[in-house]
């Protein structure tokens, strides 16, 4: 039996997916080349806005109609599926199975259910502490992610991960520095550490049966340190962070280790106190902005990226301009700028969405073109510099370039004489620069 798997959303589901891809292997099946070669299709679904729902539903109806000329089973997991449940065979009558998002323990029960013929398969009990099979990997990649939470606590008004994803669940430090020393002696060259709010780390339950570091009290910076300290480990990277959990501590530890990244993703939401309180974020605005220039105090180059919400219910247009005036203030490096969508079951699916998506959109645009114009900037000051980076390999959008990844997250496109191969780091000089793009030549040359 050969498998495929689409991917929806964010980083944890890319993890999910590759974990899901480990398994599914252990158990006999094998990678298919493309939809035709594939006997089952599972779609990693996510549920943070309604328009990525729409697109796996869609998916899943034109799979589901190939049933009719060849034989293939199609499934859901990920956050949508949590999220609908049993609805999801009435939305797609002919989907043959739905796996929670902590339910990756029964991937042999549910194959072997498969292949015994049983249909409409649905294992969704809520999210409870059970991790799964957080550690499985495919291989040992250039760049691997490693869960370190799962789940999250902070009940932000708009969001449906607390629901979907369950509790806060610290995996025990001791399973983290293993998998982490695994891939790195297999050739890994760079780990990033997962949560949903990751600082939270070691907050919900006790993480440190057996503590690898007394050097820091705060169990998120333990974690960090004691990973950084991993033998051969080229470079650490963490996402996704909150403005709380940057204390002394994490910013000690961020500066001590000269192989964690000079790049943070610390999402904002909003620059209006008003629409901050009303999300239920847990911050101010000079709350957020005091947390970068303490960052940038510490990290002078340190390159924050962050998220952005338009037209949250009552959201004014002085409450947008509060935010743009923070992005020109804050000068992100960039910036995921979305327009609300509410969410069934969140507090924020209660108020009033007046305003209208064509309001949302050009609030939307105005943040895009800001960005890019605090972007180009940014990157301005970095012409003519040499830069090392991490080397992915042939640029997704021309093979003929080559593409690596600074410390600070920026990627760069440079012409690869043909003696380059992914995983090296090396210098770059800074030839030309976009809003988001670096482009080089090698130093050596």
């Amino acid at each position: 039996m050969t498998y495929l798997l689409h991917t929806y959303g964010c980083q944890m589901n890319v993890r999910d997916s590759e974990m899901l891809a480990a398994l599914f292997e252990s158990c006999g099946l094998l990678p298919a080349r493309d939809e035709a070669d594939a006997d089952l299709i599972l779609i990693n679904t996510c549920a943070v806005r309604e328009k990525a729902e729409d697109k796996a539903i869609g998916k899943a109806r034109l799979l589901c109609a190939k049933k009719k000329t060849r034989p293939l089973l199609v499934g859901f997991t990920g956050c949508m599926a949590q999220r609908l449940g049993h609805e999801l065979f009435k939305r797609v009558p002919r989907l043959d199975f739905a796996l929670g998002t902590r339910s990756f323990n029964v991937i042999p029960e549910l194959l072997q259910r498969l292949r015994d013929g049983d249909t409409r398969i649905a294992y969704l009990d809520p999210p409870t502490n059970s991790p799964g099979n957080p550690d499985q990997h495919l291989a040992a990649p250039l760049s691997a992610f490693v869960t370190v939470l799962l789940g999250c606590n902070r009940r932000c008004a708009y969001c449906i991960v607390p629901d979907v994803r369950g509790p806060e669940y610290s995996r025990p430090a001791a399973d983290i520095l293993n998998e982490v020393q695994t891939l790195v002696q297999n050739g890994t060259r760079e780990i990033t550490l997962l949560g949903q709010s990751v600082m939270r780390y070691g907050l919900a339950n006790d993480a440190w049966h057996s503590s690898t570091s007394a050097t820091y009290r705060e169990p998120f910076p333990r974690l960090l340190h004691a990973v950084a300290q991993t033998p051969n480990l080229r470079r650490l990277r963490f996402t996704s962070a909150h403005p709380t959990g940057c204390t002394d501590e994490l910013i000690d530890v961020l500066r001590r280790h000269p192989n964690i990244c000079h790049h943070l993703h610390l999402p904002v939401q909003s620059g209006s106190d008003t629409i901050l309180a009303a999300m239920r974020r847990g911050y101010t605005r000079d709350d957020y902005l005091n947390t970068l220039r303490r960052l940038r105090a510490a990290i002078p180059d340190i390159a924050i990226t962050t998220d952005i919400i338009v037209g949250f219910p009552g959201e004014t247009e002085d409450d947008f301009q509060q935010t743009l005036s923070l992005v020109r203030e804050a000068a992100f490096d960039n910036s995921f700028i979305f327009k609300y969508s509410p969410r069934p079951g969140t507090p924020a699916a209660s108020l009033d969405d007046s305003l209208s998506p064509e309001e949302k959109m050009r609030r939307n645009q105005l943040l895009l073109d800001l960005q890019d114009q605090v972007g180009q900037t940014l990157n301005d000051n970095l012409l003519h510099t040499t830069l090392d980076i991490l080397v992915e390999g042939p640029s997704l959008r021309n093979p003929s370039r080559w593409s690596g990844r600074t410390s600070t997250n920026k990627i760069v496109i440079f012409e690869n004489p043909g003696s380059i191969s992914p995983g090296d780091l090396l210098p770059v000089i800074i030839t030309r620069v976009l809003p988001q793009t670096l482009y080089a030549s090698l130093a050596s040359q």
